[in-house]
């Protein structure tokens, strides 16, 4: 088996000791380097191969002790084979890549803020199921003057890190794609901006410029996501462990499960409890490390 170990201390209070220790007591040999140059951020890596699965759980449990009292992300990560570099990409739109739920935001310009709101985080926390929490979402949105969308897509922020992240992933050659249960019309602009391959969303119905209440086409929901990272996995012709899939709502679990790397980007509680990986305190671009 192959392993890497990824560590991210943003204030020196991580043991290094206490995870070479690991190694040297079960007498494992780590080849380890320091990644970064950010004296903000110290990100060192550690490769090994063993068969020995006792080293690999005790660093996950020291780990996952010492980050209940410091503040740092890591990243654990183990394989048949050597890790793979990454050449697919996928990514929830909202709260992932962008500051905001767009739904939530056209919600409150209607004027039902709090009603959607309460149902969008019911949904994303896993209390709901997906596609019927959204059309009842979208529902309530019917009569919406779609002459407000773009006052609405140009208030929205970026998520700190998007456009590093984005740069840098594409200037290696790897394939990018927003898999959003959001909109269409905020997620194409979004992935022309950022300068990704394409977005799979949900196209909003108008008609005579009002929102209908419903959307066109299938769905895009927990399945839709996996089917449609499947998808572009085969057409590119690229294994599992060569796809990242990065999200931070209950609806991206499956998605962030099937991927060879699944990382959860401050990802609601549930999802930090079920997905492989996890960033809670660093910004997008610290997945650079990753790939």
């Amino acid at each position: 088996m192959f392993h890497r170990l990824t560590l991210f201390n943003m204030t020196n209070e991580v043991s290094f000791a206490a995870i070479d220790s690991v190694f040297n007591r079960l007498q494992t040999q780590a080849s380890v380097q320091n990644l970064s140059d950010d004296v903000s951020v110290m990100v060192h890596q550690w490769q090994w191969s063993s068969n020995d699965e006792l080293v690999f759980l005790q660093l996950d449990t020291l780990l996952k002790e010492q980050s209940k009292q410091s503040q740092f992300d890591y990243v654990l990560q183990s394989a048949n084979k050597p890790i793979q570099k990454i050449k697919l990409a996928v990514f929830d739109m909202d709260s992932t890549l962008i500051q905001a739920e767009v739904m939530d935001e056209l919600a409150y310009t209607k004027g039902i803020g709090p009603q959607v709101a309460s149902i969008t985080a019911r949904s994303m926390a896993g209390e709901l199921d997906f596609e019927q929490s959204f059309r009842k979402r979208l529902a309530l949105l019917e009569g919406f003057e779609t002459s407000q969308l773009a006052a609405i897509k140009n208030s929205i922020k970026l998520m700190p890190g998007a456009e590093k992240l984005m740069k840098g992933l594409l200037s290696q050659g790897i394939y990018c794609v927003i898999l959003s249960g959001g909109f269409s019309y905020f997620a194409d602009a979004l992935a022309s901006q950022l300068g990704m391959q394409g977005a799979f969303s949900n196209g909003l119905e108008e008609v005579d410029g009002k929102l209908t209440g419903k959307v066109s086409g299938v769905i895009v929901d927990a399945d839709r996501k996996v089917e449609l990272m499947e998808q572009l996995r085969t057409t590119l012709g690229l294994t599992l462990e060569q796809c990242l899939a990065v999200g931070d709502g209950a609806n991206d679990l499956p998605m962030l499960n099937k991927a060879g790397l699944g990382v959860a980007f401050h990802g609601k509680p549930l999802v930090r409890q079920q997905a492989p990986h996890q960033i809670n305190n660093l910004d997008l671009d610290a997945l650079l490390y990753l790939v």
